[in-house]
C-alpha cells in the first residue's frame, strides 16, 4: 500500500485501471454493434475483429516496447488515451462493417503501446526502497554430510 502514497503512481494505476475497464467496453461495444449490423453473419464478423484484435496486440506491443526510450513517455500515454476516447467517440457514426474492423484495430493498436509503456514508467516514478520489500539474503548452500 505504500506506492500509492506516491502520487505520480497513483495517477498512473488509476490511468491503468480506467483504460482497461474502457477497453474492455469499448470491445463489447463494438460485438454488439457487429451484430447489429451483421445479423446472421455477426458470428463471422465478431471473429474476425477479435482476430484483428490479437494479431495487432503481438505485432504492435514488442514494437512500441523497442522504441519507449525514443519517445516522451507521458505525452505517449496521453496519446494513446486520447486515441482511445476517440474510437469510443466515432462507434455512433457506424454503419459499416469495415468501419468496425478499423476501430477495433484502432482500439488495440492504442492498447497494445499502452501496456509495455505502463510498465516502463513504473520504475522511473517509485523509488527503489519502494519496489524492493525485503532485503537481499543470499541463498543458504546446505552443509556437506559428515561421516560418523
Amino acid at each position: 500500500m505504500r506506492l500509492f502514497a506516491i502520487r505520480d503512481y497513483r495517477h498512473l494505476f488509476s490511468a491503468q485501471v480506467i483504460a482497461l475497464f474502457g477497453t474492455g467496453l469499448a470491445t463489447v461495444a463494438l460485438a454488439l454493434l457487429a451484430y447489429d449490423l451483421a445479423g446472421p453473419n455477426a458470428g463471422a464478423v465478431l471473429g474476425t475483429a477479435l482476430t484483428i484484435k490479437m494479431v495487432l496486440y503481438v505485432i504492435i506491443a514488442p514494437l512500441a516496447a523497442a522504441y519507449l526510450d525514443r519517445t516522451p513517455r507521458r505525452a505517449f500515454l496521453v496519446t494513446l488515451d486520447v486515441l482511445r476516447a476517440g474510437v469510443v467517440l466515432g462507434l455512433p457514426f457506424v454503419t459499416e462493417i469495415w468501419q468496425i474492423y478499423v476501430l477495433i484495430a484502432l482500439l488495440q493498436a492504442a492498447s497494445a503501446a499502452f501496456t509495455p509503456t505502463f510498465q516502463v514508467v513504473i520504475p522511473d516514478i517509485v523509488p527503489i526502497r519502494t519496489r524492493i520489500r525485503a532485503p537481499f539474503r543470499p541463498p543458504r548452500l546446505p552443509t556437506p554430510w559428515k561421516a560418523f
